[in-house]
């Protein structure tokens, strides 16, 4: 018998980092169990058709969906105060995921100048050969980012706390900028963690991290995640 996952969002952070997303399986067990498959089965040809073409949530491959880090997903979300969350195999690859779902050739993004060098190089280098143009601008003064937005910016890129130089960032106005004009908001929470700030409480639309840091923990594992808020309006934008 199953137990679904009891915990609330008014839970206290202690508790959501312990027991969020996880329901306890028919084996009972009180750790999160490691599925360790890359497939499944299904009970027949339909269910695995209504699976494929996502009419049916369930599992369908582990590098789409998978037990084990669906709780990973689901209590990274709730201590940001998400709607819901991805992981990926690295940091890098969230961001790339992040940007890359929302922007293609043409598209342009603003971010901060002070972003940590692997980003920056992402965004200066990489996404520039996919057509993608990054305007970095001084995050010290709001307004340039406002000043350096038009009519093909999709999102604005900051870091919570900036890797390496420390530096902060006033959220909450950038927000309001990156909504007066319709585009994302997107916040690398890597060095805040959502124990010291959540981005998505204070403008934020989608939270990346790389879990390889603090999340982990301990330097000896990989990863990444992405979380959104869950109330951009898609559409209106498109």
């Amino acid at each position: 018998m199953t137990i679904q996952d009891q915990t609330k969002a008014t839970d206290r952070f202690e508790t959501l980092q312990v027991h969020a997303g996880q329901t306890i399986d028919e084996t009972g067990s009180r750790a999160v169990p490691i599925y360790q498959t890359t497939s499944y089965v299904f009970k027949n040809a339909q269910e695995a058709a209504d699976r494929f073409a996502l009419r049916d949530a369930g599992n369908i491959y582990t590098r789409l969906t998978n037990p084990t880090t669906d709780v990973v997903d689901k209590r990274v979300a709730a201590l940001e105060k998400g709607s819901a969350g991805i992981t990926l195999a690295t940091g890098s690859a969230a961001i790339t995921y992040a940007i890359l779902n929302i922007a293609g050739q043409g598209d342009e993004i603003v971010a901060a100048s002070t972003l940590y060098g692997g980003t920056y190089n992402l965004f200066s280098i990489t996404l520039k050969r996919l057509g993608i143009k990054t305007n970095f601008v001084n995050p010290d003064n709001p307004a340039n980012f406002e000043a350096a937005i038009n009519d093909k910016t999709k999102a604005i890129y900051v870091e919570s706390i900036g890797n390496p130089g420390i530096n902060l960032v006033d959220f909450e106005e950038i927000g309001k900028i990156a909504h007066k004009y319709g585009i994302l908001f997107i916040v690398d929470n890597t060095f805040g963690t959502p124990y010291l700030v959540r981005p998505l409480e204070h403008g934020a639309d989608i939270v990346v991290h790389s879990a390889t840091k603090f999340i982990g923990g301990h330097g000896t594992t990989m990863g990444g995640v992405i979380v959104e808020k869950g109330d951009f309006n898609y559409e209106a934008r498109s």
